[in-house]
């Protein structure tokens, strides 16, 4: 094996300057050949960034545009609103993100130290970053796309060939891909890159699938929406489906989409999924973010909000909902003692937060009655710093096909901010986690570690003979996105509650990208859109308290 390094204008610049730091290196070309062993073809995996998709005049895209331009273009408030959003996650971020754009004074208050909620992240005492979870941000997301351009940082998504780069378990080391070609329209260049993969499915296999999908091609999103209450493996079987195109594509699938296996996950996550990937050209294309989300993603949006005349308030965690003899929302009382009030009041944490805050007089309202079927689902982020660069791996995201694992990425390839030529950091995320969150990080850790060596057998063994560990990092989240079971759908709420003046906004809101980053965005703007659209009633009420308060003695 060999690792070979080269100057290239041709290549993507690594500009290594981040907030307090000076730029260093040159433009950098990292080419990596995995070894020869019978019978494998050697593969080349080059670090280099691909160019921005042309994605900005898609439907989808152009549709998240208009509502954008919604808030910027609204009539001015004659008496912008205070609106108090617990919560400071990208739903959050974005709730208040809107707001602001139409000239309100959103108040955004953040229990913890960080900013980001699911995609928050710390800095440990060498200066390494380590993450919540393992974030792509796909081309079929137009509401993140959206506010990346909004934000004037379309250049901190680093693009990635567009390729789906599964892991062989029957052939440890090596790798099956599906290659989208540019040159074809959607969907014709995802048919093309499934039938070009022969390795993990037979053509009788692809063919039984195929007519399997016809009913949802056909029936779009009336059928899509209907499949709700039907698993992933109970849908395959009910379509004629084999049990080995679950086994071989969807339990890594649905592990990705929502940490689950195919016999828990609701089919409606898996079509909806493919629906954007198989309907738009650059759909299933990835990026990764230039470095950690708190500094290159949240902050911008702090900014632009404070920017407005808005405010974002770190360690202020809501201790309790407090409420009017009619039942609104009085104000939010701090575990600090501080007391927050406003025009309008958001919840923008995960539901299972918001479930423990809710006042006991408004548990029995069927709306929020409902919310008792979502529940957040475990997950474990991993990192690993290894004593030397890994070969065989791509600079792109890859899934594992592990019974533990489910994606991972040698972030010191993927990510400008993590990039290191001598060694290499893995990120992994950790699937199924219900049965390990419990478990000590070292246990974690050491079952990891038989995973990977699978992965790279020729570079990692369980006992650390070969790669050495340098440190790592374990992060878990008991809750973390709802967990998509079949026949949640009817339970999720819209953003607008039917307690007057308080809204609700997260991936677990009613909007149509389910549980992801794409999700939580647009759950923020449909949040600020109600708001905006309730003003006059919102700003009536705002009177209304002014004139109880001037009577008051």
């Amino acid at each position: 094996m060999s690792l070979c390094f080269s100057v290239s204008e041709s290549a993507f610049n690594l500009r290594y300057g981040f907030r307090d730091s000076e730029p260093m290196g040159q433009s950098l070309k990292i080419r990596v050949k995995t070894g020869t062993r019978k019978g494998f073809c050697p593969s080349k995996v080059v670090c280099v960034d691909y160019p921005r998709p042309d994605i900005d005049n898609t439907s989808n895209f152009l549709e998240a545009a208009y509502l954008s331009s919604s808030f910027r273009t609204s009539p001015r408030p004659s008496k912008p609103l205070k609106v108090v959003i617990a919560g400071a996650g990208l739903a959050g971020l974005s709730t208040a993100k809107y707001l602001a754009d139409a000239g309100h004074k959103p108040l955004l208050l953040e229990a913890r130290d960080v900013l980001g909620g699911k995609v928050a992240a710390w800095k440990d005492g060498d200066g390494n970053w380590y993450e919540t979870g393992l974030h792509i941000f796909f081309g079929a997301y137009p509401n993140i796309q959206n506010l990346f351009g909004e934000l004037g940082i379309n250049d901190r998504l680093q693009w990635k060939e567009h390729s789906m780069i599964f892991a062989m378990p029957n052939k440890p080391g090596e790798f099956s891909r599906f290659d989208f070609p540019e040159v074809l329209p959607a969907p014709l260049n995802g048919i093309l890159a499934i039938l070009r993969n022969n390795e993990m499915l037979t053509w009788p296999e692809k063919v039984k699938f195929a007519i399997g999908l016809l009913p949802a091609i056909i029936g779009g999103q009336a059928y899509v929406e209907a499949q709700d209450g039907l698993t992933v493996q109970e849908w395959m079987r009910k379509q004629g489906v084999p049990d080995r195109v679950t086994t071989e594509v969807f339990i890594a699938m649905s592990k990705a989409l929502n940490f689950i296996n195919p016999d828990e996950l609701s089919m409606q996550c898996i079509l909806i999924a493919l629906n954007r990937f198989l309907q738009e050209k650059h759909g299933s294309k990835m990026a990764f973010l230039d470095g950690n989300p708190p500094e290159r993603l949240c902050l911008p949006i702090v900014e632009h909000i404070q920017s407005l005349g808005g405010d974002v308030r770190l360690n202020s965690r809501v201790q309790r909902i407090e409420l009017n003899d009619d039942g609104t929302v009085k104000n939010f009382l701090l575990t600090n003692g501080n007391v927050i009030d406003g025009d309008a009041y958001v919840f923008a944490t995960p539901v299972d937060i918001l479930k423990l805050q809710l006042p006991e007089n408004w548990k029995e309202m069927a709306y929020f009655k409902r919310l008792e079927k979502l529940v957040g689902v475990p997950v474990i982020n991993i990192h690993i710093w290894f004593d030397r660069k890994l070969k065989n791996t791509y600079d792109h995201l890859l899934f594992s096909r592990s019974s533990l694992l489910s994606v991972y990425a040698d972030m010191s390839l993927t990510c400008k901010e993590y990039y290191n030529p001598n060694q290499s950091m893995l990120e992994l995320v950790f699937a199924p986690a219900e049965e390990w969150i419990s478990c000590s990080d070292s246990e974690i850790i050491d079952a990891t570690m038989k995973e990977l060596a699978k992965l790279f057998p020729d570079e990692i063994s369980a006992d650390q003979s070969k790669a050495k560990i340098v440190k790592y990092h374990v992060v878990k989240t008991p809750r973390s996105v709802y967990k998509t079971i079949p026949n949640c759908e009817p339970c999720r709420p819209l953003q607008r509650s039917p307690v007057e003046g308080f809204y609700l906004a997260g991936d677990y809101t009613k909007q149509k990208y389910l549980a992801s980053m794409e999700g939580a965005v647009l759950s923020g703007k449909l949040c600020a859109q109600a708001i905006v659209q309730d003003y006059v009633l919102l700003a009536a009420r705002g009177k209304g308290r002014l004139a109880e308060a001037s009577m008051c003695p």
